[in-house]
């Protein structure tokens, strides 16, 4: 081979492998954007995701919040209207004679002998006392104060 001839081989080599080169390189800058193409997607499929259960959790308490506001509304109701006793239905009185067991004292045979606590009604409305002796810092003394640290301030400058 001739040196002109193998230089030019050479050379045609080379450009060869610069286009070679060029190639890979575009094809990596491609596949770099792609890679950051997926990664956003993902990143924002993930946000989408996050978002949608603040949502569903939001609105699982807006229901809620809507269940104790009517059953709140519902309580306010009664209380607001006069209450009324209810008249007792009149059971046939029986007159017992002391030979014969009034029915209270048959059912207390026959119940286990355990105590009975009775329950209270609970109390439907809240009473509400104010807190005393609340000292509460006078604006005039806060501006005085405000005024001993400006002259502080200014003392060290």
């Amino acid at each position: 081979m001739t040196p002109s001839k193998e230089v030019d081989e050479l050379r045609s080599k080379r450009a060869q492998l610069e286009e070679e080169s060029r190639q890979l390189d575009d094809k990596e800058k491609n596949l770099e954007e792609r890679v950051q193409i997926l990664e956003e997607k993902l990143a924002i499929r993930g946000l989408e995701d996050h978002n949608q259960s603040k949502v569903d959790a939001i609105k699982s308490l807006e229901a809620k919040m809507n269940e104790l506001e009517q059953k709140l509304q519902g309580s306010l109701f009664p209380l607001s209207k006069e209450v009324q006793p209810e008249p007792e239905p009149e059971y046939e009185k029986e007159t017992f004679t002391s030979t014969e067991e009034s029915p209270k004292e048959e059912a207390a045979e026959t119940a286990p002998q355990e105590p009975v606590a009775e329950e209270e009604p609970a109390d439907e409305y809240v009473e509400v006392t104010p807190i005393e002796d609340v000292q509460i810092p006078q604006f005039e003394e806060e501006q005085e104060a405000r005024k001993q640290h400006d002259k502080k301030k200014r003392k060290f400058f």
